[in-house]
Order: C-alpha cells, then structure tokens, then sequence
C-alpha cells in the first residue's frame, strides 16, 4: 500500500471564509478547493490534486491510484453539523468511488461516507442497493459492515443522479446518527449510527480504490 503523504503547507492563506449568522455557532466555512489545490493548505494522503475549472464547476481533482486516499483541509476541527459538496465520478464499474470523510485522524483512521456511481443506474437490483455507503475505518470496513450488518450501512440513491455528471450531497452528522441527502430530496438516501467513538476530527474529500474525483462547491457548517 502506498502510504506516500504530500503535505501541500501550512494553514496560512488557505482560502477559508467563513459567514457569520446570527449565532455564532452556526458559521459557515467555504473553502476555495482550486486555491487549496494549487499548494496552500491540504493535507493529501495517497494521491495528487489538482485544480479544475470547466463549464460547469470550478474545484479539486484528486487523481486515481492504488487504495483509498484522502485530502484533509487545514485546521478544520468538525464534531457535528453539515457537510455540503458537489460530487463527480464516474460509471465505470469498480473504478469510482467518491465522498467525503470526517472525524478523521490520519491516512487510515476516519468515518466516511461515499458513493459508487457505476451502481447508480445499474440493472442488477442488488447493485443498486449499494449505491451510498458508510465506513468506519480501520475498524468498521465495508467488507465487514456488508457480510454483517446487510443493507444497513449501503442503501440506494434517491433521486437516481447521472453516474457520470455532477451531483449535491449533505452529510449530516447529528450526535451518533449520520444522515446522508443527495440533489435536493427531503428524504435522506442513508441513515446511520456512527461506529467510531472519535467525538471530532477532520474533514476531508475522499476516493477509493482505483478511483479518482472531482470535488467542487465545499461547504462545512458545524453546530
């Protein structure tokens, strides 16, 4: 496994905004991902970024290898709120899987919840059904979650988004249960509890193995 870590700085200019509501607890913080990208401030295990910028998004792509890898952003202490982000893979089977992780720790040690777009539109129903997952690494795989806990931590996609297009997902983590929203359904696609015992930690884009993504639109909300 390649364990290679690219640390691309320190915290300083790393393009971070944060809007201010009424309560103070409820900020919002809005990272420039292409900024981020270009050397200011991620923290990338396992894989090399790049910026993007096209039609339609304008934002970070982290490359395709061997194993899962991470981009953590600097100095983001997340315990629970909301995650925002727009997500692209791709519909090719076992070479994409996109999300995000949180409460992580380093390259290994993480929650993360993520998409497999090649079972978005599949015709097997049992590959449908596995279209939004959730991990809690090292401890809690999707191997072991799958053959012990079937159909709890992996469900369908609801709206079906196109598997090679852009889509919108909101993670949010509410105490023990995490609750995952794709496009603008009402109705979560994937309702957990959390495994880990981890109370916070950091927030990251994530790929799995063979996969890459492209990641624009980041937005963190902690409460």
């Amino acid at each position: 496994m390649n364990k290679r870590v690219a640390v691309l700085s320190m915290f300083a200019a790393v393009g971070l905004s944060t809007a201010s509501g009424a309560a103070a607890q409820q900020r919002t913080i809005e990272p420039d991902l292409a900024r981020l990208a270009e050397g200011q401030g991620l923290q990338v295990f396992n894989r090399h970024v790049t910026s993007f910028s096209d039609s339609a998004k304008k934002g970070i792509r982290l490359s395709e290898n061997l194993d899962a890898g991470v981009a953590y952003l600097p100095a983001v202490e997340f315990a629970n709120g909301v995650i925002e982000v727009d997500v692209r893979g791709k519909d090719v089977q076992q070479q994409s899987f996109v999300g995000v992780a949180f409460h992580g720790v380093d390259s290994t040690t993480y929650d993360a919840i993520y998409f497999r777009p090649f079972n978005f539109r599949a015709s097997d129903p049992a590959r449908r059904v596995r279209a939004v997952q959730y991990v809690s690494q090292p401890t809690y795989t999707w191997q072991q979650l799958r053959a012990e806990h079937p159909g709890v931590y992996e469900q369908a996609v609801k709206p079906v988004p196109d598997p090679n297009g852009w889509f919108h997902v909101r993670v949010v983590v509410a105490g023990s249960k995490v609750s995952v929203f794709v496009n603008d359904a009402t109705e979560a696609s994937l309702v957990v509890n959390r495994l880990s015992e981890r109370p916070m930690g950091l927030v990251g884009l994530w790929v799995g193995n063979n996969s890459g993504g492209d990641f624009a639109n980041l937005k963190i909300r902690p409460e």
